[in-house]
């Protein structure tokens, strides 16, 4: 059975294929399919944009789709950038943009008042609409400077709670068993198995 994962990012694939490898599932993504046009991503909430990407997507394919959004919350700036990460600096921003804002944002805050936390929602859909969304939070803290060449987004600047490296310096296996996506798509996993037992899959 396919599985089409909406996004073009192929650094959320990489890890997003890692984590359900154990699925019976032909994963596919946005990027490889003619045609499929990308869902502007306008809602309120991280929640309400994984569910716009999942049922728009798999009513255009015509396939099961999992869409996830992620946004980084910090305490300091009253949980931004959340649903604006990925845009915090603009609409084609870089990640080293978005990074450079949110240094400058926080520029003077004590170490002990830079806790943040990524927080992730996958949603599933099928052809006929919504089938499940599943969230996962990985709470730590914003770093004064970039650190580590791995990952993408604020993982140079985002610590996790228990760990002395960043997103950025982790090597991918520790970070697809703590981060934000892998705990969501931990739950994922379990919805996606449920479907597949039910589909025949």
């Amino acid at each position: 059975m396919q599985l089409l994962v909406a996004t073009r990012n192929r650094h959320k694939l990489k890890e997003i294929e890692a984590i359900l490898a154990e699925l019976n599932f032909e994963i596919r993504c946005s990027a490889d399919m003619a045609g499929l046009g990308d869902v502007k991503e306008d809602a309120d909430s991280i929640r309400d944009n994984a569910i716009k990407k999942a049922v728009e997507t798999a009513k255009a394919a015509k396939m099961l789709t999992l869409a996830d959004d992620t946004g980084l919350e910090v305490d300091a700036l009253n949980g931004e950038p959340g649903v604006k990460s990925a845009r915090y600096a603009g609409d084609e921003a870089t990640y080293h943009e978005n990074n450079k804002k949110l240094l400058a944002a926080m520029q003077g805050v004590p170490v002990e008042k830079r806790k943040a936390r990524f927080r992730c929602v996958s949603a599933i859909a099928d052809a006929n609409g919504l089938v499940d969304t599943v969230d996962g939070i990985c709470n730590g803290a914003i770093l004064e400077e970039e650190r580590g060449g791995g990952g993408f987004g604020y993982d140079p600047l985002f610590i996790p709670d228990g760990q002395v490296k960043t997103f950025g310096e982790l090597s991918p296996d520790v970070k697809n068993r703590i981060s934000h996506r892998a705990k969501a798509l931990q739950k994922a996993f379990a919805v996606l198995s449920r479907y597949l037992r039910e589909h025949g899959g």
